[in-house]
Formats: structure tokens, sequence, C-alpha cells
């Protein structure tokens, strides 16, 4: 896990990584599916990317909400953020949907603050 939110330096080392792994083992890849991994939700490109964040609200942006230990975990105020769609878009598209659906949470969230200050004065 990397801290921050640059979010091409952080997608540029997955594709490294990827690439040395491959040259010494060959992943599971099939035509229409695209890279076949473990979890059935994660066919096509195998991209989740996510990112912990302090939020209010995601479905209009094909987002997941998970708590911050990832699939199952119990929800506090600081929540895992995932792109829903896997399948049918590139890993840049599957990225891209993320980045901005955080970026409009967190604009929603201090929209809803500045709000919520506004009225206790």
């Amino acid at each position: 896990m990397q801290k921050g939110f640059n979010l091409r330096q952080i997608l540029n080392r997955l594709v490294v990584a990827s690439e040395k792994i491959e040259k010494m083992t060959k992943f599971a890849f099939d035509e229409h599916l695209g890279y076949i991994t473990s979890c059935p939700t994660n066919l096509g490109t195998g991209i989740r990317a996510s990112v912990h964040i302090k939020l209010s609200i995601a479905e209009k942006y094909q987002l997941e909400i998970r708590g911050k230990n990832g699939e199952h975990s119990e929800k506090s105020d600081v929540f895992d953020i995932s792109n829903a769609r896997r399948l049918g878009r590139s890993e840049v598209q599957l990225v891209q949907d993320m980045y901005n659906g955080v970026r409009a949470l967190i604009t929603a969230e201090k929209s809803l603050f500045a709000q919520k200050r506004r009225t206790r004065l």
C-alpha cells in the first residue's frame, strides 16, 4: 500500500511489478475474460483500485464502499472506496472511475461540511 494520492505513480509501480512477475511466470489469461484471478469480480483487467477516505456518498459514481480493512470488514468513519466495474474497460478507465468518484466524494464532503458550519452560525 502507498500513502498519498498520486495514482499515476501507483499505477506505474503496479505495471512494472506485473511485468517483472510475468517474466518469471505466466498469468492465467483468457482472450474473452482477460486475466483470470481467484475472485470472479476481478475478471477482466483484474484491477480493483481503491483508496481509504472519510465520507458519506458513492453509488452515483459506480463505487463500492467497504470498511478500511477490506471486503467484509466492519465500517467505521473511514472507508475503502474502489471501482465497482471491472469488466469491459481498460485499467486506465477503471482507475479513472475510482479517481473521478473519489474527487466527487471529497468535493461533496467539503460542501456538506461547509453547509453544516453555516447553519451553526
